[in-house]
């Protein structure tokens, strides 16, 4: 066993808390009922900490009570619940789980795009309650012919892109930069809304992204319009969305994610065509017994002197 405790912030895979609990001593607060006692207690003792987004944000109240800490790792490819400026004050390595999720992640966005445009839940509940020996399902709109942009073109954006190669239509970005890719650029997002019909967001959560996806940039889509949303819900201002599906600014929308998880507005729930899924991007069994394996690596090599094996961009940009 190796000579450092770890602190389990929320319920993780059983796989992980095993292998976690066979190499550390482990604590899981969430199943502590004093927390403020309890990591008065074991706080100082706590070396690392292996957290996700079940448990809420990783700031500086949390880290406070844990000046021993070494390492932050982090269950998902968004690490936007982890303040990592205060984590990097206290000179606190942060990883995440990237690489393992993209092909997952990818293959969610196309479903959720083709779902949405063909109206797939619909249709297939329109047979199960008996209605087509009533009458036909409507027709729906298309993918033919569709201009599809990508709102951030990093690892999964460049999947799902390959993936839309595949279905003849025109591709674009917008991204921080130009990147060497045979897709046309838009330096903001403005533009690129401006340039499609189909709008994919895969940039990441966090404050210098939230509401990127304003009520401009929802009305630059069109009527035609259709945003698809699997990166975070924080990136679209909710309310510009409602207000754009009601008035028939954008034609409809697919979310995987919403702003204020699990709770998602009753406005989007009473809108009709909406594809609306409870963030299930990664939600494979593979998938996500890779990002927890992926979880203990990184403890398990830092504390073996090996290094942080997928430290986050602001933890690169120090090293």
């Amino acid at each position: 066993m190796i000579p450092a405790e770890i602190l389990i912030t929320a319920p993780m895979l059983p796989t992980v808390i095993a292998q976690l609990g066979e190499c550390f001593t482990t604590h899981h607060l969430w199943q502590v009922s004093d927390k403020p006692a309890f990591l008065h207690e074991v706080g100082p003792r706590i070396r690392g900490v292996a957290t996700s987004t079940l448990y809420g944000r990783v700031g500086e109240d949390l880290l406070a009570h844990l000046p021993s800490a070494e390492i932050i790792a982090s269950f998902g490819v968004g690490y936007d619940n982890i303040d990592v400026d205060a984590a990097l004050a206290r000179r606190v390595i942060v990883t995440n789980t990237p690489g393992v999720l993209t092909e997952e992640t990818a293959d969610l966005a196309l479903g959720l795009l083709l779902s949405t445009i063909r109206q797939i839940p619909a249709a297939e509940r329109h047979l199960r309650e008996g209605r087509w020996r009533e009458r036909s399902f409507p027709l729906s709109t298309s993918l033919r012919g569709r201009r599809v942009g990508i709102l951030g073109l990093g690892d999964i954006g460049k999947a799902v892109a390959r993936r839309l190669e595949g279905f003849a239509v025109d591709i674009a970005y917008c991204g921080r930069r130009p990147q060497d890719v045979p897709y046309a650029y838009y330096p903001t997002p403005l533009a690129l809304a401006q340039a499609v019909d189909v709008l994919i967001v895969l940039i990441p959560g966090g404050a210098a992204t939230r509401h990127t996806v304003n009520a401009a940039v929802l009305e630059a889509l069109g009527p035609d319009g259709v945003l698809i949303n699997v990166a975070r819900g924080s990136v679209v201002d909710t309310q510009a969305l409602i207000a754009a599906l009601r008035e028939g600014k954008i034609l409809t929308a697919g979310l995987d994610v919403f702003e204020d998880e699990p709770r998602v507005p009753a406005e989007l729930l009473d809108i009709p065509g909406l594809v609306l899924l409870p963030h299930i991007g990664s939600a494979s069994v593979s998938t996500r017994a890779a990002m927890g394996q992926l979880v203990v690596d990184n403890l398990v090599n830092w504390f073996s002197g090996r290094g942080a094996l997928t430290p986050v961009a602001e933890v690169l940009g120090i090293l």
